[in-house]
């Protein structure tokens, strides 16, 4: 039986279990189908990790990840996991294969994935002009044109943080009206660089061989059609939590989850099930940058050490 199982091999995965493993764990596992990483590896560069002075791709600065947080007793296993369950205090982990195995604590660290807006020319320029995080790129396009597509909190609040870095912000959604909560809209507002473009759908992303020169968008009233000149195309329609494995046979959640699908967890990273935690993309209000989600890890391995004592 394992002391602690680890559903993911992301920075809050790797982090856990190297915290869980020195600090005394002697059967912690990790289950991630490839290689350890998370999507961070996807990323062509990276400039914000502390003490990461060069500019590294993503699949660079996890390198040394996996060989680091194994060295105390770390086991990673290539395997999928199609569910979590709980009787006593045992979870119950079942494998793609059929298998099963118990553990005696858990971390989901299996994070979530943002919903691609399905419009030509996203697939081909993402990573070259198209993006899904501000916070990682907004940097690149510092004194630019870019463009946000999207009208939920998210895309709200990072149009604003792009509007301190960007010359001009032009934010296209397809209603009248923003669903983002009105005090995120109402701070919209006060930003003059901020170009709201609403009633529009997006047509096509265009560029070149250097990467995203504008966005093609069409008025829903009069079906004109426009190019908003930008080098930056930032998609924020939505994500999809990765929690399938939490999923229980009458079609509820282990634990409790918000109505977006993210998983509750207080400071300690602990759910409302004791022995299971929760770290990384997969958690509310998460961050989303690499970090946090390794700081995430961390606590959730010291959580699961106090857990069992």
């Amino acid at each position: 039986m394992l002391d602690f199982a680890i559903i993911g091999g992301g920075p809050s995965g790797l982090t856990a279990g190297l915290y869980a493993t020195r600090g005394g764990l002697k059967e912690v596992t990790m289950f991630e189908m490839g290689m350890p990483g998370g999507q961070i590896t996807q990323s062509s560069e990276i400039e914000n990790y502390p003490g990461q002075l060069e500019v590294v791709t993503g699949m660079e600065l996890m390198d040394k990840w996996p060989e680091q947080c194994k060295r105390f007793g770390l086991k990673h296993e290539m395997a999928e996991i199609k569910q979590v369950t709980k009787s006593g205090d045992i979870f119950t982990l079942t494998l793609g294969d059929g298998s099963t195995q118990e553990a005696k604590s858990v971390l989901i660290a299996t994070g979530s994935v943002p919903k691609p807006a399905g419009i030509k020319g996203e697939k081909e320029f993402f990573g070259k002009g198209v993006s899904t995080c501000a916070t990682c790129d907004g940097f690149f396009y510092k004194g630019k044109d870019v463009v946000v597509l999207g009208g939920g909190d998210t895309a709200v609040e990072e149009a604003i943080f792009l509007a301190n870095i960007c010359k001009t912000v032009y934010i296209v959604h397809r209603r009248d009206e923003f669903k983002a909560s009105p005090h995120e809209v109402e701070k919209l507002e006060k930003f003059d660089n901020i170009v709201k473009v609403m009633n529009h759908t997006t047509e096509e992303i265009i560029g070149d061989a250097m990467g995203v020169t504008g966005v093609i968008v069409k008025d829903k009233t009069t079906g004109e059609t426009k190019t908003l000149d930008g080098l930056g195309c930032f998609v924020f329609v939505g994500r999809n939590i990765l929690n399938d494995t939490l999923k229980q046979e009458d079609g509820s959640f282990l634990c409790d989850t918000n109505e977006a699908g993210e998983v509750i967890v207080n400071l300690k990273m602990e759910t409302s099930v004791p022995g299971l935690f929760a770290a990384g993309d997969i958690r509310i209000d998460a961050p989303k940058q690499v970090v946090c989600a390794a700081g995430d890890g961390a606590t959730a391995g010291i959580g699961a050490i106090s857990y069992l004592q």
